[in-house]
This record gives C-alpha cells, structure tokens and sequence, in this order.
C-alpha cells in the first residue's frame, strides 16, 4: 500500500517546532501536573463547552472531595451534582459518576488504558478516550477537539465549509492529526495542538506572527468556517420566596453561608430531558411581572436559547397561584444552598441576591 502523502512537507519539522513552543508556553495547569489517568479524565470532561478559567477552580475542588475512581463511585448522584453546579452541562456528571461506578465494580478500579476500551464507559466519546489513553497512557492516538480542527484546517489550507461539516471532511481531518502526531510523545503534542488552537490559533484574529508552525501554515490566518446555528431569544420569569431569618440570627452570621434565612426552591422532575433532578427557583405562568415585585432581571443562555429572565418577590402565600405547577418543592436554609445540585440560572440569582456565595461562571468557549 501506498504512504499516503502529508500535506505538511516536514512533519518532524513541525513536530520539534511545536514541541519547543510548548515546552516554554504552556499554561501551568492543575492536570497537567499529573498523569494520574482519574484526574485528567475528570479534567477533560470538564473543559467540554467550559472555559478553563472555570474549570481551574471546580477541578480543584471536585478532586478534593473524590481523589479517587472509587471516592466518586461510592457518592451519592447528588453531592456529584452539586460540585458540579456551575460548570452546566449536568448529563456530563452523571455519565462520569455512571462510567465511575462501572470501573469500581467491575475493572477494579482500574481505568482502561487503550482509546478503543475507554470508548466503552458511559459518556466517554473518541476526542475524551483519545485524550486519557495519550496523556495518561502514552498510546499514539491523535486528539481531534474544535482547536485542533481549526489549527489542521489553516496548515492544511482547507476551508471548514468545503466539506460542509460531514464525516469525510472529519476523516480528512482525522488523518492529518495522525500523520503530524508524535508517535515518542503523543500525549504532549496532542496538548500542544490543543494548547496552540487555544491560545495561538484562535477562531478569530490568529495570532500568526507568534505562531510556531507559520511556516508550515497554507493559510497564515482565518479560514472559511460553518455559520453558527443561531440563538433564539425568549423572556421567562421565576419566583423568589424567602423566609427571613431572625435579626438576632442575622447580626450573628458572620458570612453568607451562615444565615439562618430559607428561600423555596423546586426539583426539576427526573423525567426532564434538560437537567433532570435539579434545584431552581419556581417557575411563573407569566413573564410579565409587575413593577413594584420585579426583584431583578438577568440575562441566561442555555444551549441555542438567550433567556431574559424576570425574578418576582413573591410572597408564600401567593406561590400556589401564580407558579406552575413544577416537582418537588422544600425550603432551605441558606447555608445548605451549597449541598444542593442548583441551576446555573438559580446559583446566578441567588447570588446576585446575596443568598448563596457567587461563584464561577459557564461561558461557552472551550479550553
């Protein structure tokens, strides 16, 4: 059979260039300084759809409280949820706690050190099973993500929508990060790749005169890229029940989480297909909400839709009437806010409120 041509003239070339680049401009991050397979499984189906400036900080926390396949596997789905809340995308945790318990049970703890066989966990996919088995395995698998797309795109000289998004254009791309790939280190270069496209190599204004590989780049700047599906908009409103705390009770607190104040709350039903078995504030009938009882409004997106979302004091009383008939309802005191699976839309509110401690968050770019 023929060697199928490279459209790199040099990839050993490039390969060192890269290599040296990354060497002495990665980013220092918390998975990067191990090759734990746990942890930077958990790290990779964190960045999906996440900033890392987000993750840095859930990461860290995540695996405190799990350092271990057999930590996360013995947790209830809930406390997984709640140190999840803020990262969004909740059916990634699930499927990570679901693919943790498999490997507890029956692989001993052990995670499975070839692409192909981590392909067989719960929400594991071929970018995630090609990322662990590199890193953390040293098996020569190329790591095909949205950056390295992009950075094999411009050294390429294709354009993204010639192949219009389908699978020969993704087995086109496929090749080509297997034939750059460095077979001695692939964990490594699949990170310079990603780190390049990251940092370097943006969507829009690439930095190229910074840029390792411009030399071996056909474009040497943006390429013709897929339209973005666009986003709807749509105005929603919600309640926001509280009971206070005393004052004696108040002036005794001495941050956020120690009041004694409770404010109502809904569990999403578990037959939703969007965020099933999460906490958020009752939903209203009406988006209109009157101008003495509009508590604040705040922008949300959630996948293609921009939500304008009204916040209404509504008083106890009142709740029955004028919210939909939603799951579970429970009051909770503010300093158990923490321990629940909350909505990104909820954590938001009630932290530009004053209820919960503000915390990171979701943007929609990757790494």
């Amino acid at each position: 059979m023929t060697p199928r041509q490279s459209v790199v003239q040099s990839p050993e070339s490039l390969r060192i260039q890269l290599s040296g680049w990354y060497a002495a401009q990665q980013r220092d991050l918390p998975w990067r300084r191990t090759r734990d397979p746990f942890f930077i499984w958990v790290s990779e189906i964190m960045l999906q759809q996440t900033r890392v400036a987000v993750v840095i900080d859930r990461f860290s926390v995540f695996v405190r409280r799990f350092p271990t396949v057999e930590a996360l596997a013995r947790a209830p789905e809930e406390e997984v949820l709640a140190l999840w809340s803020g990262l969004g995308y909740y059916r990634r945790a699930r499927m990570l706690h679901q693919a943790a318990r498999f490997v507890a049970r029956h692989l001993g703890g052990r995670l499975p050190e070839t692409a192909e066989e981590l392909r067989e966990l719960p929400g594991v996919g071929a970018y995630t099973a090609a990322a662990i088995a590199s890193i953390a395995f040293d098996e020569p698998v190329a790591v095909v993500d949205g950056n390295v797309e992009r950075v094999i795109c411009r050294l390429a000289g294709w354009d993204e929508a010639e192949g219009k998004g389908g699978a020969a254009q993704r087995k086109k791309i496929g090749e080509m990060a297997l034939d750059l790939l460095d077979p001695e280190r692939p964990g490594d270069f699949n990170q310079a790749m990603m780190e390049l496209g990251a940092t370097v190599c943006l969507p829009r204004g690439p930095q190229c005169l910074v840029c390792p590989v411009t030399k071996a780049c056909k474009t040497r700047g943006e390429h013709k890229t897929q339209p973005r599906a666009r986003m709807t908009s749509r105005e929603v409103a919600h309640a926001l029940v509280e009971r206070p705390a005393t004052k004696e009770a108040e002036l005794a607190a001495t941050s956020v989480a120690g009041r004694e104040g409770a404010v109502l709350l809904e569990q999403r039903p578990a037959t939703e297909t969007v965020m099933p078995g999460m906490w958020q504030l009752p939903a209203l009938r009406e988006a209109a909400v009157p101008e003495d009882e509009l508590r604040l409004t705040v922008r949300h997106a959630i996948m293609q839709v921009n939500y304008r979302v009204r916040v209404r004091t509504v008083a106890e009383k009142d709740v029955a009437q004028l919210a939909l008939n939603g799951g579970e309802r429970r009051w909770v005191k503010q300093k158990e806010l923490g321990k629940l699976p909350l909505t990104g839309l909820a954590r938001k509110v009630l932290a530009k409120v004053g209820i919960l401690e503000p915390a990171p968050v979701v943007a929609g770019a990757k790494r």
